[in-house]
């Protein structure tokens, strides 16, 4: 039988960041004991049992700062929402602590912060417990086409907690956690699909922030263009919680300039949210846009559509979206990996063994048996670019990749029909809203008769985050889809 560690009179392994600030400010519940409690969990059925392998790595001192938190509330009060709260992080986001910074790459294997994110250092102001760090697509899935979702050389596998389904990726680890109840919450990150892809897989909340809205200083680098961080959580609530801590301007980080005072998420959790609303309903996929061909569940989709409707909203049904199915190309991402990931690697202390992108292509060969069960072909591929920041391609896809995202594609359609929203099956939509730099929200919609879990999207334009959760909370309360996974 579990320890329930001070939760017996909570639904211990989904109680919400409400319920856990209540039975903590009135004694009934301590952060220490909130720790152990996923501690245990963690121990028995991540590292034991299913061996989901969600986790990276633990914090050595979390019941310490949980202690410390738990007596700052008793002298001073709480923080905020996520006073004495446990946060998991995917293991690119750097920490000053004792826990390492790798993205699960073998070559960066002993590298410790000297600092940390902007957004680690507002977790910490908040009075988040940062409990250890998850488990990624190694580099944020840019190592190897044939890399399998979840994978990394020093993380090994994630399994998705649901069975033997795709875990989704890159930010696996995270999205397993939340689902397994590792954690209260999670940071993933995403450059296209990495939050979104894994939170629809895994049945929970997942929100793709506007670039710019997360500071990226302090987060290995992908793309300059579409790098962003985002919570995860296992209700809408919970993620508008975490969202209202990690936002800020960073004087660091340039894309978090155009942020003025960010609202409080929170204030937009309405149960009616979908009522007057305006949702276009994009049906016009096609199947090499799922990863699997039983991604996409017809019934599902429909019934979730249904539940829209039948909660007030305005929908525009097949609506069209130009430049949805045009030829992307993948040279502004590809040169902009290999500019950004030689300048983080030329940044590391002398220990660590590489500090261009070649150097680590050529550790990784030096080490293959242990770094290269995938191979390398896509960090091998860009080692073609020379000076990429000059290259006319990436010039030229910069500019057309924001017309084609933004003009043609999601302002496009939201002008045209009058839209709060875009409804999307699954993730489809993410790879257009990530060039445009524009927020999604993936919420669970049920599940397969397999057992595989299935989700929608909401999208919309440049910091339209508080319309989103509004309409997506208001989807949570009128359907409530998510389940514990059955172990």
């Amino acid at each position: 039988m579990e320890p329930i560690f001070g939760l017996n009179h909570l639904n211990g392994e989904e109680a919400t960041i409400l319920e856990l600030q209540d039975a903590m400010n009135k004694g009934e519940l301590t952060s220490r004991e909130l720790v152990m409690y996923y501690m245990y969990r963690i121990a028995t059925y991540d590292q034991n049992g299913p061996m989901i392998n969600a986790m990276m790595e633990m914090n050595p001192d979390v019941i310490f700062i949980a202690e410390a938190l738990d007596q700052e509330r008793k002298t001073a009060g709480a923080r905020s929402l996520l006073h004495g709260i446990p946060v998991v992080l995917k293991g690119n986001i750097e920490t000053n602590d004792k826990m390492r910074t790798h993205a699960g790459a073998l070559a960066l294997e002993n590298h410790v912060s000297a600092k940390d994110a902007f957004l680690v250092q507002k977790l910490r102001q908040a009075g988040a417990v940062i409990l250890g760090k998850t488990n990624l697509t190694e580099w944020a899935n840019g190592i190897s086409s044939s890399m399998w979702s979840g994978y990394s050389s020093i993380g090994g596998q994630t399994l998705n907690p649901y069975g033997d389904h795709f875990p989704g990726g890159s930010s696996t680890g995270s999205a397993a956690a939340v689902a397994a109840n590792f954690t209260s919450v999670a940071v993933g990150t995403e450059t296209s699909a990495s939050i979104l892809s894994p939170s629809v897989q895994n049945s929970i909340v997942g929100i793709k922030p506007t670039v710019g809205l997360i500071s990226r200083t302090g987060v290995i680098p992908w793309t300059y263009s579409q790098d962003t961080a985002g919570p995860m959580a296992r209700t809408v609530t919970d993620a508008a919680i975490l969202l209202d801590a990690l936002t800020g301007k960073d004087e660091r980080d340039p894309a978090t300039w155009r942020n003025n005072e960010s609202p409080n998420y929170t204030d937009f959790l309405d149960s009616d949210g979908l009522k007057a609303a305006t949702v276009g309903v994009f049906r016009n996929a096609k199947p090499k846009q799922y990863r699997d061909s039983d991604e996409y569940d017809e019934v599902l989709f429909n019934d979730a559509v249904t539940k829209i409707k039948e909660s007030g909203a305005h929908v525009v049904e097949d609506i069209e979206i130009p430049s949805f199915h045009r030829k992307w190309e993948f040279n502004k991402m590809n040169i902009e990996f290999k500019h950004a990931v030689d300048n983080y690697l030329q940044g590391l202390p002398s220990h660590v063994p590489v500090h261009t992108l070649n150097e680590l292509v050529e550790w990784n060969e030096h080490n293959a048996e242990k770094a290269l069960k995938y191979g390398q072909n896509c960090l091998e591929n860009r080692l073609l670019f020379e000076n990429p920041l000059k290259d006319p391609k990436y010039i030229l896809q910069s500019i057309t990749d924001l017309y084609y995202s933004q003009t043609m594609g999601i302002d496009y359609a939201l002008n045209k029909y009058g839209l709060d929203a875009i409804l999307f099956p699954s993730y489809v939509g993410a790879d257009i809203c990530a060039r445009a730099g524009y927020p999604s929200i993936a919420v669970p919609a049920g599940f397969q008769e397999n057992g595989r879990a299935f989700g929608i999207t909401f999208a919309g334009g440049a910091f339209s985050e508080p319309t989103l959760i509004r309409i997506a909370f208001a989807f949570e309360q009128k359907t409530k889809h998510r389940k514990i996974p059955k172990f």
